[in-house]
């Protein structure tokens, strides 16, 4: 393949749409009693009908009729009056009853929206609908090289996952956004993640596959009247990866288009280690999933005071969260991405909330714990820190009983264990010094090994006062207040 991402899109205008699969936190499973909870041992979360069963019968669980239709609401999606079950008949080995209960031409959820930001620009990606369902047992292939089938020894099923509530957020396709598609693709999972989060319907664990997208791509010729082929690439299971798979489908069919190719509308798998996408099945023939309505439930019919009633209780949804809290920090688009990529966005808010200034917040939570985080490959939310912690610190550099550097010992000793910031401040003797007789024989003795940088500052040149300055921090191991050691040399040398 010799097609750039760039030499693509000079001759080829992209489409993307994609399909994000979100477990439902409930806990029980969609249509049977069963605990949802993850990594249990294998096929102990099981009862006769989510394992299909004769005889069994499913019921519908209203927390996850209620979830989605939260969903819906913050997508901006109309909810349906009424709507019902269907069966999706297809056979998987991990989905015991040969069949799914889905829902097919009469969703919960239709015709909604979600504004992204991307660029200093708003893009608006159409959501066609939100669904609800059950999700399938999970396969294990054994003895590969890939984790896939191909060249596996043999293979085993896990039940547990089998019957968790599942809802697939389906969007419009996504045209006009040409060099920024894959970001576009990124930002939008990124905003529905957050969206998501904040409503508290799943914990949208993607390393988990609690949360998952499928993602359609297809590129024409700029300026045709029609889109080309697309294909899905199944189960992408990292922002990162969402991004990737649109870029490298882009370079994949224009290098197949320019070899005088066809683009096969199938399924695609993307390889983490490469960012590359490989053929699955072919989807050029239309399978017939022979849908019907769900004999054995009876239809959704949400109350209109009870569906304003959820409405109501919506909390702060994350477009208009951003917006105050830029307003309020005084921050840029750029100041409030930062934050959230990095995973500090609700620790800073805490921070603040518990006293720190939002400059001081946002300083400590980006700069040495994330940098702290980074070195123990966790989330800056998984140190054992908080954020009144990080607040008292803040308040006490503010106060001048600590300069940044003991400050940053402070830190470590409170992730190590030994207790708050001011226990720790006690038990290492870290406060600053600042009384004059007790910096005065560092300062002299700073200025008589260093008669080269004395005569620097007596000929003007004020600013070699910081070798001097250096020398006496050293001296103090850091916690002699830098400003007033500098006032004591000027005033001995003057």
């Amino acid at each position: 393949m010799t097609v750039t991402y760039e030499e693509a899109l000079q001759k080829y205008e992209p489409v993307f749409g994609l399909e994000t699969h979100v477990e439902l936190g409930t806990l029980t499973k969609m249509f049977c009693g069963c605990i949802t909870t993850f990594g249990a041992e294998p096929n102990t979360h099981t009862c006769p009908v989510c394992l299909g069963l004769p005889g069994s019968l499913p019921v519908v669980n209203e927390r996850a009729i209620e979830y989605t239709i939260k969903i819906g609401l913050a997508l901006n999606c109309s909810i349906a009056a009424w709507c019902r079950f269907a069966r999706k008949n297809y056979f998987y080995p991990d989905m015991p009853k040969n069949f799914q209960i889905s829902q097919y031409d009469e969703p919960l959820c239709t015709d909604g929206y979600l504004d992204v930001g991307i660029g200093g620009k708003t893009v608006r990606v159409g959501i066609e609908r939100v669904h609800l369902e059950e999700d399938t047992g999970k396969s294990l292939h054994v003895g590969g090289a890939t984790g896939r089938i191909q060249g596996a020894e043999y293979s085993l099923v896990d039940y547990n996952r089998a019957g968790i509530p599942l809802v697939e957020i389906v969007t419009k396709p996504v045209p006009g956004t040409r060099f920024l598609a894959p970001e576009v693709a990124k930002a939008y999972v990124t905003e529905l993640r957050d969206v998501l989060r904040s409503l508290d319907v799943s914990d949208v664990r993607m390393e988990e596959g609690s949360m998952r997208c499928d993602v359609n791509t297809s590129i024409s010729l700029i300026g045709s009247a029609t889109w080309g082929t697309r294909t899905e690439t199944k189960n992408v299971n990292s922002l990162r990866s969402v991004e990737r798979a649109v870029r490298s489908e882009i370079e994949r069919q224009a290098w197949v288009l320019d070899e005088g190719g066809r683009v096969i509308q199938e399924t695609r798998h993307f390889h983490e280690d490469s960012g590359v996408t490989t053929s699955g099945r072919s989807k050029e023939e239309a399978q017939d999933y022979r849908y019907f309505p769900e004999p054995d439930l009876v239809p959704v019919a949400p109350d209109a005071d009870w569906v304003e009633s959820i409405r109501a209780s919506l909390p702060e949804l994350p477009s208009a969260r951003r917006a105050r809290l830029i307003d309020s920090w005084s921050l840029s688009e750029l100041d409030f991405e930062a934050l959230r990529n990095a995973g500090a966005l609700e620790a800073v808010e805490a921070t603040v909330a518990a006293g720190a200034s939002p400059a001081d917040a946002r300083k400590w939570w980006l700069g040495e714990l994330a940098r702290r985080a980074n070195d123990a490959g966790l989330e800056v939310s998984e140190l054992p820190i908080t954020p009144a912690d990080v607040a008292r610190i803040a308040a006490l550099v503010a106060a001048g009983t600590l300069n940044d550097q003991l400050a940053r010992q402070v830190i470590e000793g409170v992730l190590d264990g030994e207790g708050t910031p001011d226990e720790v401040v006690a038990a290492r003797g870290l406060a600053v010094v600042s009384d004059d007789s007790a910096l005065l024989a560092a300062v002299d003795e700073a200025i008589a090994a260093n008669p080269d940088v004395v005569a620097r500052i007596r000929d003007g040149k004020v600013q070699a006062a910081g070798v001097l300055v250096g020398a006496v921090m050293k001296a103090t191991r850091g916690q002699a207040d830098a400003a007033r050691v500098k006032d004591l040399i000027l005033e001995r040398l003057a």
